[in-house]
């Protein structure tokens, strides 16, 4: 699947399924445990939807993740 992600073409793998979601997407790039904040498309994901989310051949997807310091 070809995704566009933070204004990189990338290319992934689908799951087993077939289905790639914005969860399997985060597992992917290593930031499934990571707070981040996603858009798919222009539009804002609810984290507790990300599981449920599909994503397309295509799509646009903007990730940022929060850093913590002082």
């Amino acid at each position: 699947m070809n995704l566009v992600v933070n204004g990189q073409q990338r290319r992934f793998e689908a799951a087993p399924d077939g289905r790639m979601t914005v969860a399997t997407l985060l597992a992917a790039l290593e930031l499934g445990g990571r707070r981040v904040a996603v858009e798919v498309n222009r539009r804002i994901v609810k984290r507790e939807t990300y599981g449920d989310a599909p994503l397309s051949d295509g799509d646009s997807v903007e990730i940022v993740h929060f850093v913590g310091g002082g």
